[in-house]
This record gives structure tokens, C-alpha cells and sequence, in this order.
């Protein structure tokens, strides 16, 4: 009995183990060209937009370029008027000189100009004198590629044209008084003159009217061209002074405007 037992109970456990084995799936063997999953190589990352550097700009010169106007090239002064048109001032200014019987140079700037084309209008009208200010007062301009100094000075003439059909434009201004040779050279290929002063009583700043007819009185000399401003502000200080600076300028050097 006991030979038997065993017999059957090798038997018995023989047949439980393969069937055990019958009854696993097989994995799905892995391709042999196939690398494990963490072996794969990544992904090359997509090229990152980088934008296009800005120019550098150039560095102002030491001293001023040559080529400016600084002076009307006789005894009497010029007035000059920066930043404009503007409603609330170009108009008082405009007052004054009519009654004053003096002639100025308006020194606009083309984003004023379009806002602003029937003051541009009577500037011309009343027998003025118009200059580029450039497009929207742009410090560094003088400073930048010519192609976008060029760009900036035709489109602001192209405005003023805009409101004056075949406007008279001789003269270009550089905002701030920075100027470049590369900014001269291209006003003069404009058919413009590049415009400085000798006269600048900073009446941007809003000093008292009788510090800014005093500074204008002091300095003014024959020939001197004076600076003063129709917009950019508050010109109340401004156009307080004018009728003083006028009667100093008439009585000690008189005033003619620029050709």
C-alpha cells in the first residue's frame, strides 16, 4: 500500500505543475531591434522664436555736428516755437504775435500735426514759418539707423503736407537738441535745413514768466534765434512772458522770421 501511496502522489503533483504551466499566457517577446524604452533617445526640442536684436544707438557726438542754423544771419532775432500745435496754447501764441505784427517759426511735431491740421492751417495762413519737430518727439532719433531717421522726417513733412497742400518746409529741429550728423545729412537730402538756437530761457521746465522773459533778455544777442514752446505742457508761464519778450526783442534788436 504504502509503494502505491507514493507512486500516486508523485503522479498526482507531476500533473498539477504542468498544468499550472498550461494555463500562464506567454509574454509577447520584444522585437529583437528594439531598444528598452528608457535607452530612446529624446525628442529633438523644437527651435525657440528668438527676436531680432534692436540696433544699438549710435552715441551723441561730442560737441554739436556742423551744419546747424544758429542764427538768422543778420542783426535782428528769430522766434521759434517747439512742440506743437496745440489747442489750448498755438492759438494765444498765434494772438499775440498778430497783434504784435511778428512773424515766428512753428516747429511741429507730425502726431500733433495730425490731431491738429486747422492750427497748422492758420500757421501758414498768418504768414509763419513751418518746421519738421519730427513724428512724435523722439529724443533719440538722431541717434538711430538712418532708414528710420529718414522714415520718421518724410512721414511727419508728409503730414504737414497733409494739412497744407505743397507747405514750405525748409527747416528740420531736432527734439532735445541731439543732434547727429547721419540726422543732419538726411534733413539736407530732405531739402531741409537742420534748425538750432542760441537763445533757451528752458521755459519747458515752467519757470515764472519773469524768469523766462529775464533769461530771454540776457542772452539775446544780434542774429540770436530764441526758443520757446506752443505745446509739450502747461505754457501758461509761456505765454505770459511773450508779450514782454516781444517788446524787449522789437526795441533792442528786432524780430524777423526765418527764410
Amino acid at each position: 500500500m504504502r509503494p502505491r501511496l507514493l507512486l500516486a502522489c508523485l503522479t498526482g503533483l507531476t500533473l498539477l505543475l504542468s498544468g499550472c504551466g498550461a494555463g500562464s499566457a506567454e509574454p509577447n517577446p520584444t522585437p529583437a531591434d528594439a531598444p528598452p524604452s528608457a535607452a530612446l533617445p529624446d525628442p529633438p526640442a523644437p527651435p525657440s522664436p528668438t527676436a531680432s536684436p534692436k540696433p544699438k544707438l549710435r552715441p551723441l557726438p561730442a560737441k554739436l555736428p556742423a551744419g546747424l542754423v544758429r542764427t538768422t544771419g543778420g542783426k535782428k532775432v528769430a522766434l521759434t516755437f517747439d512742440d506743437g500745435p496745440d489747442p489750448a496754447w498755438t492759438p494765444k501764441v498765434l494772438d499775440l504775435l498778430k497783434a504784435a505784427k511778428v512773424k515766428a517759426t512753428f516747429c511741429v511735431v507730425g502726431t500733433q500735426v495730425r490731431k491738429h491740421p486747422e492750427l497748422v492751417r492758420r500757421i501758414a495762413r498768418e504768414g509763419h514759418q513751418l518746421c519738421n519737430h519730427s513724428w512724435n518727439h523722439d529724443l533719440n532719433l538722431a541717434r538711430r539707423p538712418v532708414a528710420e531717421i529718414r522714415a520718421d522726417l518724410t512721414r511727419t513733412n508728409r503730414e504737414i503736407r497733409r494739412a497744407v497742400e505743397d507747405a514750405k518746409v525748409p527747416y528740420y529741429r531736432q527734439p532735445g537738441g541731439r543732434w547727429t550728423a547721419e540726422v543732419v545729412k538726411v534733413a539736407k537730402q530732405l531739402e531741409m535745413r537742420s534748425l538750432h538756437w542760441t537763445v533757451d530761457p528752458q521755459d519747458w521746465a515752467r519757470p515764472t514768466a519773469a524768469t523766462i522773459q529775464k533769461r530771454v533778455q540776457r542772452a539775446a544777442r544780434p542774429g540770436s534765434v530764441v526758443l520757446l514752446h506752443d505745446g509739450g505742457g502747461n505754457r501758461a508761464a509761456t505765454l505770459a512772458a511773450c508779450p514782454k519778450v516781444i517788446a524787449a526783442l522789437k526795441r533792442d534788436h528786432g524780430i524777423t522770421r526765418l527764410r
